[in-house]
């Protein structure tokens, strides 16, 4: 099978990688001590074949498969795992998303080579989805190493998993085998490519040649583009809803976005029903908060701001950015209200960001528009250097936004724009410490309200995945969590 993705793997170690690309090419090679059944969305066995919980939520005992080899031929065993865990936890080792899920962790041991116990210094609702879910990786490779972050098998994986890796070459491919000796069976398929094409026009003509089987599609190619006879022929298409949103976040740091109503305004000028009826063509919903749209922690009552340029300026006024020196552009305290807006290089992004600068340039607004590459925007954004920056958030099907949102994590974790709130920071620090999802639901709606008060994101949409696979492969079915490519085979 071959696929595309839209930027090359920044590293193919699950420990360090925090793009979805690298991530999505790992998840074929590493594997976890359990995983989400897609059927059921409750936890199955994977690495472990059992566990145990304790009474007070804070130890979780796991107990190995036997006879796993890591794909060199070593044992898999509990010191892996241990491992694993200290270097998540090696503040030298750039893991920092990892480790603020593990920071309550006070140990893991390994009683023997096929148990693992972590013990936690307070209870955490996901505690054994975090545990269960660690990176893994293998001791004997890494424990010598000099430098973790810089080891050549970052680019070069073993893991466990039914693909062994195969070659990498930066921006052209990762080509990935099946594992003759894997554990759980051979895979159904024989090898995955997965070629770095950035352009999603080029990648749709690949697909069209089938020099591609299986790509998402933009808005306008699946309504203008896939409904003749020899796309059908050749191509399933299927559409479905991940728990997601994109969002441009305001850097509260920067005195142009310090003020609420400066962020409020800024909202106001985005027409967001008239973007989802031209640019996605209907193919996703508006949203106004952190949770999955279609999941039960989803405050509906909350309503987005309206596109109200007026309102926006009246805003923006009185947060005392005016037209001092008259030249058509507001400014305040001798600063020119000119900003600098990073995206992908996205059709989606680069067109929203152009409406969003022609908009805002009737009410004395500059937008500089920055389009970067996918691995530049990450970095840009993890050195806190941007104005304002759109992108989207992956969500955990139990999501806690903990490092999203709380001040702690202002600095160095996910928290990215600077937000502090003192009401959010005891929301989120309850909701860690609750286990009756009714209550814990509650909290995520509190909060909620609270961001769509301070606007620190201008929530955008949760995007419909528009999906089209060849018609060689079988055994396809759509989840709630999408498509498990693991399961698919040739006819």
């Amino acid at each position: 099978m071959v696929m595309n993705l839209n930027a090359d793997p920044t590293i193919l170690n699950p420990i360090l990688s925090g793009d979805y690309n690298a991530a999505f090419v790992s998840s074929f090679i590493f594997e976890t001590l359990i995983e989400y059944d897609n059927e059921t969305l409750l936890y199955k066995p994977l690495l472990a074949e059992s566990w145990d919980v304790s009474g007070d939520h804070k130890q979780f005992t796991f107990h190995l498969r036997k006879g796993v080899h890591w794909q060199d031929g070593q044992p898999f065993t509990a010191n892996d795992v241990v491992y694993s865990f200290n270097a998540i936890m090696d503040p030298k080792v750039d893991a920092a998303g990892s480790r603020v899920s593990l920071r309550d962790v006070e140990k893991v041991e390994a009683p023997d080579d096929n148990t693992v116990r972590f013990t936690y210094a307070r209870p955490y609702f996901r505690a054994l989805l975090v545990c269960g879910t660690m990176p893994i990786v293998p001791k004997h490779i890494f424990g010598a190493a000099v430098d973790f972050n810089k080891d050549p098998h970052n680019r070069m994986p073993v893991g466990t998993g039914p693909y062994i890796f195969k070659e990498w070459k930066t921006k052209q491919k990762v080509v990935l085998e099946k594992n003759p000796k894997y554990w759980g069976g051979e895979a159904g398929i024989n090898s995955l490519v997965f070629r770095i094409i950035e352009d999603s026009a080029v990648a749709f003509q690949e697909l069209k040649k089938g020099e591609i089987d299986f790509s998402e599609i933009s808005p306008i190619k699946w309504e203008r583009s896939t409904d003749t006879k020899v796309f059908e022929e050749k191509f399933n298409k299927v559409q479905y809803y991940l728990p997601s949103f994109s969002f441009i976040g305001w850097n509260m740091r920067r005195p142009f976005f310090g003020d609420k109503r400066v962020r409020h305004a800024m909202t106001m000028m985005i027409n967001k029903k008239d973007i989802l009826a031209k640019l996605l063509f209907g193919h996703g919903v508006i949203v106004e908060g952190d949770q999955y749209y279609f999941g039960d922690a989803y405050d509906k009552s909350i309503v987005s701001d309206p596109f109200d340029p007026e309102k926006a300026a009246q805003l923006l006024d009185e947060a005392g950015w005016t037209d001092h020196d008259g030249d058509g552009i507001r400014d305040k305290d001798g600063l020119p209200f000119k900003f600098d807006f990073y995206s992908t290089s996205s059709n989606f992004a680069t067109q929203l960001g152009s409406i969003l600068r022609e908009e805002l340039l009737k009410v004395g607004v500059v937008v500089n528009l920055r389009p970067l590459e996918f691995n530049a925007l990450i970095r840009a954004v993890s050195e806190r250097d941007f104005d304002a920056v759109m992108m989207g958030w992956a969500l955990p099907l139990d999501n806690d936004t903990y490092m999203v949102w709380h001040s702690s994590e202002g600095d160095k974790g996910s928290n990215f724009v600077g937000f502090a709130n003192p009401e959010a920071d005891k929301i989120l620090d309850k909701v860690r410490v609750e286990f009756d999802r009714n209550r814990r639901n509650e909290l995520f709606r509190a909060l909620q309200k609270i961001l769509h008060d301070e606007q620190p994101y201008t929530f955008l949409f949760n995007q419909a995945t528009l999906l089209a696979y060849s018609k060689r492969f079988t055994n396809v079915k759509v989840y709630k969590t999408g498509v498990d490519i693991k399961e698919w085979k040739v006819k």
